[in-house]
């Protein structure tokens, strides 16, 4: 194994772990979280669909977009953190998660169990979800949904 083999299994490895650990954080967390992490990724979504990019088609983008908008969104996130506003950058971070299963087949199983916390977010999250795109004067989105290529089987 080379070097660079080495190094980029080494940065995989550590994407389907960061996925993985929040995964592991939705399935643990209060209700009231999980909603919130719903609602924001909703929020952006629409903020996206509003720029013309449909998230939810994320594994329909040809892989440069994906990788764009992988470090568009990675930039967005630790510029949001720095402002503290936490609540949002959590929904950006579902996103840049989704958008790297699509590029990297071994983040996909963990990024299918966050959608599935996701989709069971008690109703609390549709009405936050709601309020977000409204407050952003964004237009109103379709519901709760998986992006294509990861729902959960059944």
């Amino acid at each position: 194994m080379t070097f660079s083999t080495w190094k980029q299994e080494k940065a995989t490895a550590a994407l389907v772990e960061e996925a993985q650990a929040l995964s592991e954080k939705l399935a643990a967390a209060k209700p009231h979280h999980v909603e919130s992490y719903a609602a924001a990724v909703r929020f952006w979504a629409a903020f996206y669909q509003s720029e013309g990019k449909d998230l939810y088609e994320l594994s329909y983008w040809k892989a440069d977009a994906v990788s764009r908008f992988a470090a568009t969104a990675q930039a967005k996130i630790a510029a949001l953190r720095k402002k503290r506003e936490y609540d949002s950058s959590d929904g950006l971070v579902i996103w840049l998660h989704t958008a790297r299963a699509v590029t990297e087949t071994r983040v996909a199983p963990a990024v299918r169990d966050i959608w599935q916390h996701l989709m069971d977010a008690g109703p609390n999250a549709d009405s936050m979800a709601q309020e977000l795109i409204q407050d952003a004067s964004l237009p109103a989105d379709i519901g709760r949904r998986v992006p294509a290529g990861f729902a959960v089987e059944d």
